[in-house]
């Protein structure tokens, strides 16, 4: 999501996360306690490599398909020399091969193929469009939906899941984007919004949280946050390599690797990354 690159530095530190405790009264002296907050567990995970990544990609949406690296990328307002685009990535040279280009009046957002048709968002104009992964992605036409933003896409292999920088998650049947439902995403009960880039791995949501450097767990039955990931350490090594860049946001799953791809808009590199999944 973003049209506005200076936005990452002005709410850099957005997100802060509350901990829930419940209040009881003791009946025998009349003092207040605090019972303690169930502590979302943290997932550790190792940097197991490096991949060049274009300056210029302004990351909205990030997949591993067959064995490719596809990336949808935004056109801020401000970077005018931006364009919103999908295209594939070579992870050995950075290259990106430009496969679709939107319309300077769209903002490009998230992707996510499904049985060969890559679905695109738009930002603002509850507007996306199709394309033909096996037919050198030439359009087959546009879908709409209700939302007032396009952020994120996933899918879980039966419906397309879309994130519009809510609490909330939407379930679209990929045929005819038909609304299935829609998905609370909390933590100790309390909203988790500003949800963004997606990724289905092995029957968990992982959820890029705007403007932070965090990505969280989600059960896709109870939408419950059962994992918190931090990865501050990769953002600053990120900056350490090209002190231009925007927040994080990009993951992929790499099945046939097992690993997760971790990115940033105009991020120089994608870290390689292996967790307990």
């Amino acid at each position: 999501m973003g049209r506005n690159v200076s936005g990452f530095f002005l709410g850099y530190a957005l997100v802060v996360l509350v901990s829930c405790a419940t209040k009881t009264n003791s009946s025998d002296t009349g003092t207040e306690i605090t019972a303690p907050a169930i502590e979302t567990p943290i997932i550790n995970y190792v940097v197991l490599d490096t991949f060049p990544h274009p300056k210029t990609n302004f990351t909205e949406g990030l997949l591993i398909h067959q064995g490719m690296c596809y990336e949808s990328t935004g056109s801020p307002d401000e970077r005018p020399d931006l364009k919103s685009q999908i295209g594939i990535l070579n992870l050995k040279t950075g290259a990106f091969e430009v496969k679709a280009t939107l319309d300077s009046k769209f903002f490009g957002e998230g992707l996510v193929i499904h049985n060969a048709i890559c679905y695109q968002l738009t930002y603002k104009n509850q507007l996306g469009f199709l394309y033909n992964t096996n037919a050198n992605f030439s359009p087959q036409g546009q879908f709409k939906y209700p939302n007032k933003e396009g952020w994120g896409l996933t899918t879980d292999g039966q419906n397309i899941i879309m994130s519009d920088g809510t609490h909330e998650l939407s379930f679209y049947t990929p045929q005819t984007f038909t609304p299935v439902k829609k998905l609370e995403v909390t933590e100790n009960g309390y909203a988790i919004s500003h949800l963004n880039e997606l990724e289905y791995i092995k029957g968990y949501i992982y959820a890029n949280i705007w403007l932070s450097n965090e990505v969280v767990k989600i059960d896709p039955l109870t939408g419950k946050v059962v994992g918190r990931m931090d990865f501050t350490t990769l953002r600053n090594d990120a900056y350490s390599r090209f002190n231009g860049i925007a927040e994080m946001n990009g993951i992929a799953y790499d099945s046939i690797n097992n690993y997760v791809l971790f990115t940033g808009k105009l991020w120089p590199v994608m870290y390689a990354v292996r967790f307990d999944l």
